[in-house]
């Protein structure tokens, strides 16, 4: 059930991280805050299709 993601900046669009998801538990797009070596600070990343 654990799938691969994509998650990228929501301020500069570049996809930065890559991680995974427990589908069952997590059925929407999910939503962490990361740091963004673009940005130079914590921003909100969001999941990508």
């Amino acid at each position: 059930m654990r799938v691969g993601v994509t998650l990228a900046c929501t301020e500069c669009k570049r996809r930065n991280y890559t991680t995974e998801k427990n589908k069952k538990n997590d059925s929407g797009r999910i939503e962490m805050k990361k740091y963004c070596k673009f940005c130079h600070t914590h921003t909100l990343h969001k999941e990508t299709r």
